[in-house]
C-alpha cells in the first residue's frame, strides 16, 4: 500500500466525519487533487466500511492476494528455527507457502541433516585422538594388517523408527549439529561382531538384559567359536572395540588375553573411528528408517535380512577406510570427522 492511498483514505474518513456523502467526498477530493484520486466507486466502498463501524484505513488480506514478506523476519526465522517446514514458516510469517518456497530458492536455501556430535572434545581428548591415530598409522606401511581387524559394538534398535528433521541452510553452509535424543522406550539391544568379509556373530539381547563384564566375556567366547568356524585360516585377531566399561574391565581383558588377541587402542568419545558406528550402524539405521515393528520376531527377521543383503565389498569398505579416517584426525588436530 502506497503513501498516496493512506493519504486519500484519511481524507475520506475526514469527509465521512463531516457528514458528507461518498459522492460529495469524491468531488471535494477532485477539486483539490485533480483526477489522480480514488474513483467514486472506491469512495463509496470506503464509506460503507465507515458506516459499518470499521474505521481502519489498511487493506485487509483476501484470498488470492499476494502478501508481501518481511524479509528481515524471514531470515531471522531461518536463523533461529532451522527445522521448520514451509507450512510452519508460512503460518508464522502470515504468508502463503508458495511465497516461502519462492524466497527459499531466491536466497539459495536448501535442507540438510545436521551431523551427530556425541561429545564436546577437550584439548586433552583431541591430543589423545591424534596420538592414537598416529600410532595406528605407523604400524605397517602396507596396511594389509587392517584385514586382521575384528570389530564389534552394541546398538539400541527401536521398534518404532522416527526420522530426524532436516535444516534450512544456505547451499554452502554446514547445518547445526543434532543432539542425539533418547531412544524410544520400546527397544532391544543388538550386539554384533564383524570383519572385512562380513558378519561373524550377533545377537539381540533379551529385554531387561544389560551388557556387563560377565556377559561380554560370554560374547567373546561365542565370537571365538564363530571365528574358528567362519575364518579357520585366520591366525591373528586384532580386536577393535570402544572404551565402554564392560569392554575394559579386568575380567574382559583377561578373557581377551587368554585367547591371544591384541586389542587396538581406541580414543575416548570417538565413535567416528569405530566402523560399527560410522559404517554398519549408519546403514542399518537407514534400512530401518520409518519402519514400525509389532514384535521381536519381525524385528529379528528384518535385521537378518539387512545383514544378508550386504555384499563382502560393503563390509570391506567399512574396515579398509580406517587409515583414511586416522589421517583425517591428524589433519584436523583431533577434531571430529564430519561426514
Amino acid at each position: 500500500m502506497s503513501l498516496d492511498k493512506v493519504h486519500f483514505r484519511h481524507c475520506l474518513l475526514y469527509e465521512f466525519k463531516l457528514g458528507h456523502t461518498a459522492t460529495e467526498a469524491h468531488d471535494n477530493l477532485c477539486a483539490v487533487f485533480g483526477e489522480d484520486i480514488p474513483s467514486e466507486r472506491q469512495c463509496q466502498n470506503w464509506f460503507k466500511k465507515f458506516r459499518d463501524g470499521d474505521f481502519s484505513i489498511e487493506d485487509e488480506p483476501r484470498p488470492g492476494r499476494p502478501i508481501e514478506l518481511d524479509l528481515d523476519a524471514f531470515l531471522d526465522l531461518l536463523r533461529n528455527e532451522r527445522r521448520l517446514s514451509t507450512r510452519e514458516m508460512a503460518r508464522t510469517l502470515g504468508c502463503s507457502q508458495p511465497t516461502i518456497v519462492h524466497y527459499l530458492k531466491e536466497f539459495d536455501f536448501v535442507q540438510k541433516y545436521g551431523y551427530w556430535i556425541p561429545h564436546k572434545l577437550t584439548e586433552i581428548q583431541k591430543e589423545q585422538r591424534v596420538t592414537i591415530c598416529n600410532s595406528l598409522l605407523s604400524r605397517r606401511s602396507d596396511k594389509e594388517w587392517i584385514k586382521q581387524i575384528v570389530t564389534g559394538d552394541e546398538k539400541w534398535v527401536l521398534y518404532i523408527n522416527y526420522t530426524r528433521k532436516r535444516q534450512w541452510v544456505l547451499s554452502d553452509e554446514t547445518p547445526e549439529p543434532d543432539v542425539r535424543s533418547e531412544p524410544h522406550a520400546k527397544k532391544v539391544m543388538l550386539s554384533v561382531f564383524w570383519d572385512y568379509k562380513g558378519i561373524l556373530w550377533y545377537e539381540l539381547l533379551p529385554t531387561g538384559t544389560t551388557v556387563n563384564a560377565v556377559l561380554y566375556c560370554t560374547q567373546i567366547d561365542k565370537l571365538a567359536g564363530a571365528l574358528k568356524t567362519k575364518r579357520p585360516e585366520r591366525s591373528r585377531v586384532l580386536l577393535l572395540h570402544d572404551n565402554a566399561k564392560p569392554h575394559t574391565t579386568k575380567l574382559s581383558r583377561q578373557k581377551i588375553e587368554e585367547l591371544g588377541w591384541e586389542v587396538l587402542p581406541h580414543a575416548p568419545y570417538s565413535p567416528n573411528l569405530t566402523p560399527s558406528d560410522f559404517h554398519l550402524f549408519r546403514a542399518l539405521s537407514n534400512f530401518l528408517k520409518e519402519k514400525h515393528f509389532n514384535n521381536l520376531d519381525h524385528l529379528k527377521n528384518d535385521i537378518q535380512t539387512f545383514f544378508e543383503s550386504k555384499t563382502p565389498e560393503f563390509y570391506a569398505e567399512g574396515i579398509l577406510q580406517l587409515p583414511q579416517r586416522w589421517e583425517m584426525v591428524l589433519d584436523s588436530d583431533g577434531e571430529y570427522i564430519i561426514d
